[in-house]
């Protein structure tokens, strides 16, 4: 069954792929997102079977033990996938200014040091140095977070040190969220439909481009990624896909003249991430299970908010729905706030009522799981 849809992924994307037909009808009808998150969906397939070949090969393979929830050994360079048909995506429909291609470069940079960390190993501070060097060149290439001082020499100095902490803090964010299966894929993908949703919205032909190709590999991963998972993105993915959420963040054209919107919108989006991490780094200093920042940084535990849903009851899939449901509900706000769209707030409005049935659901569901296991 999988070589049948690796030979009809094969065929489709040879179809597909060459200018004109399907590639020139996407250009022409105003659907080009469509057809960026085919190629990249497809790229990844057709690259999943060579990557797990690979990982056996190096033996790039994550062992359970007490802090995994996993029982047998999975390849963990899926990020690897996810990074070349992404690039591939990108490349082929390559026409873009220099703050594109400094995400590609920057982002380019956190992924081969993650992805060092999973063939090899790479401590934890020397990733956090090398995010540190990616978002300092996204800053070079000119994406910054625009600060309300008059003061031009202040307004750049302190722009670019609160964009490299964005960055840096976003990443390791997301990093820390890629704890149970099909739980971080799902977030990113989720996170980058919400900016697509909204760039295609606002007309931001560029950003479409990244948002639609991220959105295609990580769906193309997440095939094989959901309870029980074949693969796992490792640190190179998750690294990979955190730092493109937090560029885009900063990129993404949020509102004209509207500081408050600029600033909260992104904020929103990526409520979940920040909340976990604030709750957790203010945790473990409070329970004294670090006392420095390397610890900090080097410390793995099971106290993050997918950990307490399933301590709680939740189950793997059921952890991951109400994540992606609550961080879904979060970007409908922000959607609001930048697409002022009578037809669209209201066809939201019915989205997030559903959405909020389709929790209570859940919820219901894996109290009754908890009460079957006897421990309510």
């Amino acid at each position: 069954m999988q070589r049948i849809v690796i030979f009809i992924a094969l065929g489709v994307f040879l179809y597909i792929i060459p200018p004109g037909g399907f590639s020139a009808w996407s250009f022409e009808s105003g659907v080009r997102w469509f057809y960026l998150f085919v190629v990249s969906f497809l790229v990844f397939n057709l690259l999943y079977p060579f990557i797990m070949k690979l990982a056996y090969r190096i033996n790039a393979l994550d062992f359970p033990n007490e802090r995994k929830m996993h029982q047998f050994p999975i390849p963990r360079i899926g990020g690897l996938g996810i990074y070349l048909s992404f690039i591939f995506t990108v490349i082929r429909n390559f026409q873009f200014p220099k703050e594109i291609i400094g995400i590609l470069i920057s982002s380019t940079i956190v992924f081969i040091s993650g992805f060092m960390d999973d063939i090899k190993g790479l401590s934890a501070s020397k990733r956090f140095v090398f995010q540190i060097v990616a978002a300092i060149v996204c800053v070079i290439f000119g994406v910054r977070i625009t600060l309300p001082i008059d003061n031009i020499f202040l307004k750049d100095f302190l722009s670019g040190i609160v964009t490299v902490l964005w960055m840096v803090g976003i990443t390791n964010a997301f990093n820390f969220l890629d704890g149970i299966d099909g739980l971080a894929g799902s977030v990113s993908l989720i996170i980058n439909l919400i900016f697509l949703f909204i760039v295609v919205n606002t007309n931001q032909y560029q950003v479409m481009f990244i948002t639609s190709s991220i959105c295609g590999s990580v769906f193309g991963f997440l095939v094989y990624n959901f309870n029980p998972a074949k693969i796992f993105m490792g640190d190179g993915g998750s690294n990979f896909l955190g730092f493109i959420i937090a560029v885009l963040a900063v990129y993404l054209g949020w509102a004209h003249n509207n500081p408050f919107v600029s600033m909260t919108a992104p904020l929103i989006i990526c409520g979940i991430l920040i909340f976990d991490m604030i709750y957790i780094t203010v945790s473990r200093f409070r329970n004294k299970l670090v006392k420095s920042f390397k610890e900090y940084l080097e410390y793995t535990g099971k106290d993050h908010l997918h950990h307490r849903l399933i301590n709680i009851g939740f189950s793997v899939n059921g952890t991951v729905l109400f994540i992606v449901i609550l961080n879904t509900l979060l970007g409908i706000v922000a959607i609001r706030m930048v697409v002022k769209d009578l037809a669209i707030e209201s066809f939201l409005s019915f989205f997030e009522a559903i959405l909020i049935f389709v929790m209570v659901v859940v919820l219901m569901f894996n109290a009754r799981r908890k009460i079957n296991m006897g421990e309510l």
